[in-house]
């Protein structure tokens, strides 16, 4: 069997974040080398690449998507046409843009913040949000985002003298409004991490005081303690339920009175934080041998 070409995706840096995914890229392509791999990163949206050329797709950093989602759309739809396999698999990808996701998984009965959509084209009536929402302090965020972009932590008072902004960018994309979890400034954010669906590895994510970002690049910092078993449990049963056939997935929740209550499930572009955890990268490599055998037997 001929060894399959594997592009690793990157993104063309516009300086918006810092290098930390650089460097867990670099990283992860030096040791998918070494061990005989032929992997080459490439930008997700250079016109220049020969898709053609792959067997494998490998979804890394293509940290922008969300930037530029009607060009990542149609990207996706040539690598169907040109039959190249991607990882994490394409219609699990495109179905994980658009965090209308937790509103499907909110109905499926799953324990996600609760969330109320806000359609292209709509209003936000600020008393309807707040008063379904039963919080004193709400997050608005764009169904299509990522990296905290056009995020707002609002009170009723902030919402209402905001509103006309978030009016206007909603009659460019579809929002969503959640309540301020007060556990993300005083417990963080909890981040386990799957390869083929086994654990791998646990982070926490704290925000800097004063700050609701818990994202590394706006001062968030990270810690390894061990998973308390139960949040460990439910955040495998989202990975069984939801991400099947995924070389990789992250599940992002807080613990409210013993329990997960998920905030992201996230499957295209996740930070791994493999340098957090001994072995972390050498099993991220063998469940990719696993999923190349796969396909050789396919």
């Amino acid at each position: 069997m001929n060894t399959p070409q594997i592009a690793l995706i990157t993104y063309k840096d516009a300086g918006k974040y810092t290098g930390v995914s650089e460097e867990e890229n670099a990283r992860l392509h030096g040791f998918l080398t070494q061990k005989g791999l032929q992997v080459t990163p490439e930008i997700w949206d250079d016109p220049a690449v020969d898709w053609s050329r792959y067997d494998l797709v490998l979804l890394k950093s293509p940290w922008d998507y969300f930037d530029k989602i009607e060009v990542f759309y149609a990207w996706l739809r040539k690598l169907e046409e040109l039959q190249v396999r991607v990882l994490n698999p394409i219609h699990i990808v495109r179905w994980n843009t658009d965090k209308r996701y937790l509103v499907e998984l909110q109905e499926k009965g799953e324990k996600v913040v609760p969330t109320v959509w806000l359609e292209r084209g709509s209003r936000l009536n600020v008393a309807a949000a707040f008063g379904q929402l039963q919080s004193e302090k709400i997050i608005v965020k764009p169904a299509v985002s990522g990296g905290a972009k056009n995020t707002f932590a609002l009170t009723r008072e902030e919402a209402e003298a905001q509103a006309t902004s978030i009016n206007a960018l909603l009659q460019e994309e579809s929002f969503l409004a959640q309540p301020f979890i007060p556990e993300i400034q005083t417990k963080g954010e909890w981040s386990f991490l799957f390869f083929n669906g086994t654990h791998s590895h646990t982070v926490l994510k704290t925000a800097k005081a004063g700050d609701f970002r818990v994202q590394h690049f706006f001062g968030g910092t990270i810690h390894t303690p061990e998973p308390p078993a139960q949040l460990l449990e439910a955040a495998h049963n989202l990975v069984d339920k939801y991400a099947q056939g995924c070389l990789y997935a992250r599940v992002d929740g807080v613990e409210q009175d013993g329990e997960l209550v998920l905030m992201e499930l996230e499957l295209i572009e996740p930070f791994l934080f493999m340098a957090t955890s001994e072995g972390a990268i050498e099993r991220y490599y063998e469940a990719l041998v696993e999923q190349l055998q796969q396909q050789a037997q396919v």
